[in-house]
């Protein structure tokens, strides 16, 4: 399935209720039918890191256009094929779209194989095919029969928009899917530079079986399949959280301006995270208040000096300014257009507005 789609799909929670089926269809082949529901036969990753700020503001991801220095919204975004020569080949949405494939609520079974012809490199990502409705009797039928001839179907079945090719096993009594990888998609020997089989010498062939026959079991126990590496992770994280080390407080949620401004999201998460800053330094709360009512007189004499030194050298120091610090210049004035503008252009805007 594609990774978008797989993020889509109902997990069961740790600990939860049973998991929802995120696909209903029919399993039909000849004059039989069996209805069944899809449903994911693995669990996302269970320890993931999210990408934060050194302030611990989580971080987004933007399309930037580096020719014209600006960032592009999504809806201006096209779609392009990249040919050998370099040149890219535009394609529409409604171009796309003709291309799907017609709706269907059917898993067509074309064949059947042997079940062992299949090389395990094709599969791509699990699933399990329950029985849909009140009636068990075609479903329990034709997994019975699957598994007593060892036989896998191999089949197509269409969700949003694409076409996938699936192999049906049985095992149990359940039917079980694999999604397959098409035929290009897997390498070959030759092209990753695997040396030529050759035959190897009798002793070097005992001396590795004896060395193999001290390893080998019947059957791979399950504790054995675990990410040790994730394990470590996540004690890591809970002994520093227990401690109180290296943490932060996330800003509460905010929404984006309507325009999709990026400089103005940025402002107003600075904002948010500001707050949470305050928040956390309330100790220090009153000898900082009466810092700032000791010095208010002062600051309010000198701030409209300040004021007019600030504007009076904006026009020269203009082309010194981060594109960040002349947008938010851009921002107090108003100036239309403006997200879209590269710093060159925010400059000028800014001459012609002083």
């Amino acid at each position: 399935m594609a990774e978008d789609e797989e993020l889509d799909l109902d997990q069961e929670e740790e600990g939860g209720e049973r998991i929802r089926p995120f696909w209903s269809g029919t399993i039909s082949f000849g004059l039989v039918s069996v209805p069944v529901d899809l449903y994911p036969a693995t669990r996302p990753k269970r320890v993931a890191l999210r990408m934060l700020s050194p302030d611990g503001v989580p971080l987004a991801r933007r399309f930037y256009d580096e020719r014209h220095d600006r960032d592009i919204e999504r809806d201006e975004i096209v779609r392009g094929f990249e040919m050998d020569d370099g040149e890219m080949v535009l394609v529409t949405d409604a171009e796309l779209e003709a291309l799907e494939p017609d709706k269907s609520r059917d898993i067509d079974l074309r064949r059947f194989v042997p079940a062992e012809s299949l090389d395990p490199r094709y599969f791509n990502r699990g699933y399990f095919l329950a029985p849909s409705g009140e009636s068990t009797k075609a479903y329990r039928l034709l997994a019975a029969v699957m598994e007593e001839t060892k036989r896998a179907g191999i089949a197509t079945f269409v969700m949003r928009g694409k076409e996938y090719l699936v192999a049906i096993f049985a095992e149990n009594g359940i039917l079980h899917a694999e999604t397959l990888r098409f035929a290009d998609e897997l390498r070959k020997p030759q092209d990753v530079g695997l040396p030529d089989v050759r035959k190897p010498k009798a002793a070097d062939v005992k001396t590795y079986a004896r060395a193999i026959d001290r390893l080998k079991k019947q059957s791979l126990a399950e504790k054995e399949l675990r990410d040790a590496w994730a394990e470590r992770l996540l004690k890591l994280v809970e002994r520093k959280a227990k401690k109180g080390e290296d943490t932060v407080e996330l800003p509460e949620e905010v929404e984006a301006p309507a325009d999709s401004d990026v400089i103005d999201l940025m402002e107003v998460l600075k904002r948010s995270l500001q707050g949470a800053k305050e928040r956390r330094s309330e100790r220090s709360a009153s000898s900082g208040r009466a810092r700032k009512s000791s010095g208010r007189s002062d600051a309010k004499s000198g701030s409209s000096g300040r004021s007019a030194a600030k504007k009076s050298g904006a026009k020269n120091d203009l082309s010194a300014l981060s594109k960040e610090e002349l947008y938010e210049r851009a921002q107090e004035l108003d100036i239309p257009g403006r997200s879209s503008m590269s710093k060159a252009q925010l400059v000028r805007a800014l001459e012609r507005a002083g």
